[in-house]
């Protein structure tokens, strides 16, 4: 028996098979070979075809069961982990509208800003435990002002990894840490945050069915099974950002544990007990994937953008020509932390920030 698990990133679409009985991972690929194609049409966008996506996943699911060799019969549940605070607006035929705005696009910051000053910080952070920000509601309300035709036709805001599910089933659904992250959650209520989408002028008929993070979340439809060599009616059962699902793969899941991973960003993410907030919103507070109503499970982020841009940055311009990622990492485990008084704060991607004081100064990054 085996379980497939996807991940969406920035940089490309993984598939990886595992044997649901010892956890072992049979088979893993990733599309494109290449890093994939970000979209900036002006500075600080950041934008992604859904398609593209689907093309992705599907090469990837293709090479991972003609190397395994599995009976897609024998794959029992789909599981999706995928880029957090993206948005995609889906019409009434579940077609993406418009390319996506991804996590490291900055276009919507001044309509987070602008949130939070009208409704007050403390509403904000004490309901949403972060400020609308650069967030996914923030994003939309950019669509709306300035892309109206376009938010005129959508039934529903979607999360990257809603719109893959939604792809795969046909149901279009979505959970509370996925909202969450969106910052479109209320913590008080427990439910979507009503305010904020009545202050941004959103019908709360955009969010999809809410579902639970873990259980049936719709089944694979015929034609799609078909088109990605699985088996229809296979569930999925799972679905969560990346920071969050990176922390269940390193199990952690309680109060006062902590995980910490690098990749397109680099991220510290420890869980809480209780919804408390940072003031001044150096980091970024979501619903982790075991919270419920009755047991708060809430995941803090400490997010520092630009990581792997920096790496292939230097790769390009500083490392050797022809060097691996790999040895630049071994070349750099034996030079002393902070040596000949080099600092680099990876900057290259987005409006994140890790102190106060840098966010308030204007900082342009050469990397």
């Amino acid at each position: 028996m085996y379980l497939i698990g996807y991940d969406l990133g920035s940089s490309s679409v993984k598939a990886s098979l595992v044997n649901a009985e010892t956890g072992e991972c049979v088979s893993s690929a990733f599309f494109p070979k290449k890093e994939m194609e970000i979209i900036s049409v002006k500075a600080g966008w950041a934008e992604q075809n859904p398609e593209i996506w689907w093309k992705n996943l599907k090469l990837a699911t293709q090479v991972v069961l003609e190397e395994s060799g599995a009976n897609a019969t024998e794959i029992k549940a789909i599981g999706i982990s995928y880029q957090m605070h993206g948005l995609v607006l889906v019409d009434k035929n579940q077609k993406a509208i418009r390319n996506s705005i991804i996590w490291c696009d900055s276009r919507a910051v001044p309509y987070g800003e602008k949130a939070i000053n009208e409704l007050g910080g403390e509403q904000c952070l004490s309901h949403l435990l972060n400020s609308p920000g650069n967030f996914t509601l923030s994003k939309m309300a950019w669509v709306k002002e300035n892309e109206p035709e376009n938010f005129a036709k959508a039934k529903y805001y979607m999360l990257p990894g809603d719109y893959l599910a939604m792809r795969m089933t046909g149901d279009a659904r979505t959970t509370a840490s996925g909202l969450s992250e969106g910052i479109a959650w209320d913590f008080k209520a427990e439910a979507p945050a009503k305010f904020l989408f009545d202050y941004f002028g959103f019908d709360t008929t955009l969010i999809p069915e809410v579902v639970p993070t873990f259980g049936q979340q719709g089944n694979l439809k015929a034609d799609i099974a078909a088109e990605l060599g699985l088996t229809a009616g296979t569930p999925v059962t799972y679905r969560a950002g990346d920071q969050p699902n990176n922390a269940l793969s390193l199990n952690v899941l309680n109060p006062g544990e902590i995980a910490a991973t690098g990749g397109t960003s680099g991220v510290v993410y420890g869980v809480n007990s209780d919804s408390k907030y940072d003031p001044q919103s150096r980091v970024n507070s979501f619903a982790h994937v075991n919270h419920t109503a009755n047991a708060t499970r809430v995941g803090v982020l400490l997010c520092i953008n630009g990581t792997a841009i920096l790496n292939t940055w230097i790769k390009n311009n500083v490392a050797p020509e022809g060097i691996s990622y790999a040895e630049m990492n071994e070349l750099a485990a034996g030079i002393p932390v902070g040596s000949e008084g080099v600092s680099i704060i990876p900057f290259g991607n987005g409006a994140e920030r890790v102190c106060w004081e840098i966010r308030s100064q204007t900082v342009l990054s050469t990397v």
